[in-house]
């Protein structure tokens, strides 16, 4: 059956989006200035940026399956909805507890930093919320067409949000709606409709029985996904309707674009590890995705902090990528260890709890 059992796809990849994640932020904080101005580095940018959004995406599925699964063991949906949100607070509080490690570590002098908008920020009020209205949805039906429509709405209304006159508020407070210079990595418009999406594909994988239903969901996922993709390149070439909406960060094209790739991308993750991994008892790229809130905790203090110091913006493109080949290969030893660390105590981590809902998140710094 496919319901009940753990989907290795998905933990594939979360396993891609650690290495993204970890590109991104390798590239970003060891690359030379002179080389930071190339195509190749900006290629290298927007590639890694698709980790945030895998990152969300698969959260917002992992509330869809985490509740299905808590529903069907204990027949209590407002338990269920209880449990995921509460998944959520711990990762509001994880945002703050990691800035002030970052704070009390030297990567700055400013306490308003404790107070920088980063995507674990983001990511767990969003599961908070998409928690509720999967309790709101009552159906499946109704629960996928609440997702996709929030996701929609986020969307198309992002470049009127970001256009907004938030000076009457705290930064604190406006930094999660528009973006604050020196606060705001990432806000919630448009980032939350990601978890809308993902939530609403969630559902359709959590109602699956059998793995020929699954085979051919992923299949319809790759078909929609390529159609998105293609109506979404489409509409960035007719005029916006919008006259503030940038492609790069309020358009709802781009939105769109991402999410129909995302979307795409799951079905051929599907596909790899149906036909090349179905019989491995080891996977580099799954390892990395079951450990990856572990893995964000670690590496952006050994990419940004006090320890990399040395080499912050001195390395040429190529020696960065050489880098971050090591890099990745010191972050999936570090994964193994501790998982071999936790088996043998017998502790249950806050990842290892996220793991088994799908659920986890990166950074941009």
């Amino acid at each position: 059956m496919a319901a009940g059992r753990r989907r290795e796809y998905l933990d594939w990849m979360r396993g891609i989006a650690v290495l993204l994640m970890i590109e991104a932020h390798v590239l970003d904080s060891w690359t030379r200035a002179p080389d930071r101005d190339t195509d190749a580095y900006g290629v290298a940018m927007i590639l890694g940026g698709m980790g945030s959004v895998l990152f969300l995406v698969l959260a917002g599925v992992a509330v869809a399956l985490s509740a299905g699964s808590k529903l069907r063991r204990s027949g209590d949906a407002a338990a269920a909805t209880r449990a995921v949100a509460r998944r959520g607070l711990e990762i509001f509080m994880l945002a703050f507890l990691f800035r002030l490690q970052a704070w009390i570590l030297g990567w700055s002098h400013s306490p308003r930093d404790l107070l920088k908008v980063d995507i674990l920020n983001i990511m767990g009020p969003a599961i908070v919320v998409t928690a509720l209205m999967w309790r709101a949805g009552r159906s499946a039906a109704g629960r996928r067409t609440l997702f996709a429509a929030s996701a929609a709405a986020i969307a198309l209304v992002t470049p009127l949000v970001r256009s907004l006159d938030l000076s009457g508020l705290p930064d604190s407070l406006a930094a999660y709606i528009t973006p604050v210079a020196g606060l705001s990595n990432f806000v919630f418009f448009p980032w939350l409709g990601f978890v809308f999406a993902g939530a609403s594909l969630g559902v359709l994988v959590d109602g699956l029985s059998t793995e020929d239903h699954e085979r051919r969901l992923n299949q319809r996922f790759a078909v929609a996904g390529a159609l998105v993709v293609t109506a979404a390149a489409i509409g960035s070439l007719l005029p916006s309707p919008f006259a503030a909406s940038s492609f790069w960060t309020t358009s709802p094209s781009y939105f769109f674009l991402r999410a129909g790739a995302v979307a795409l991308a799951i079905a051929l993750a599907y596909s790899w590890n149906a036909r090349f991994n179905r019989d491995r008892s080891f996977s580099p790229i799954v390892q990395l995705g079951k450990t990856s809130l572990f893995i964000y905790w670690i590496h952006v203090e050994l990419v940004y902090g006090l320890i990399s110091r040395r080499i912050h913006h001195q390395l040429t493109l190529t020696q960065a990528w050489v880098a971050y080949a090591l890099f990745t290969g010191l972050m999936l030893a570090c994964s193994i260890g501790k998982e071999r660390f936790v088996a043998r105590r017998g502790v249950r981590t806050l990842d290892a709890a996220l793991s088994g809902a799908q659920v986890s998140s990166a950074t941009r710094r």
